[in-house]
């Protein structure tokens, strides 16, 4: 399982990567007033510069990749209820989504853009865990009835 998490782990990096470039073009979209922001100013301004900024998000992100990644190994253990697979794997991806939205300054640090951060994290984990957990749930009914459509033929 460790190998399989570490494996996952690297081909997550760059999904990483990517992610982090597809919040540049969003963040740009909504407040780049036409211009492509490749950090937060903030961020920038932080690392001395808009290279230092993006040297230090891609590796931030890669990592992130890599977690989120790694994780999903969670949803194989067969052994563990789907609430335990659920509550593993909500603590170790937001333990590593909040420290990133944090430092990468997608999120205001205060008390109010920290609430607003918890809230659309899970308010999109929580559609993202219900559509997967309804199409799983069709899967397995479809596997059902054609297992019982095989055992009524074989009588």
């Amino acid at each position: 399982m460790k190998k399989k998490m570490v494996l996952r782990g690297l081909l997550g990096a760059p999904l990483g990567l990517a992610v982090g470039y597809l919040i540049s073009i969003g963040v740009s979209l909504i407040a780049g007033n036409g211009k492509y922001l490749a950090v937060a100013p903030a961020l920038a301004q932080t690392f001395g510069g808009e290279l230092n900024a993006v040297i230090v998000q891609a590796v931030i992100m890669a990592v992130y990749g890599m977690i989120w990644a790694g994780s999903s190994v969670i949803w194989e253990m067969d052994d563990w209820s789907i609430l335990r697979q659920t509550a593993t794997h909500l603590l170790i991806t937001s333990a590593a989504t909040f420290p990133t939205a944090y430092l990468m300054r997608w999120m205001d640090h205060s008390l109010g853009g920290i609430l607003l951060y918890f809230g659309f994290f899970f308010g999109i984990y929580l559609v993202i865990w219900l559509s997967l957990y309804s199409a799983m749930k069709k899967r397995i009914e479809q596997l059902n009835a054609k297992v019982k459509e095989k055992d009524g033929k074989s009588h």
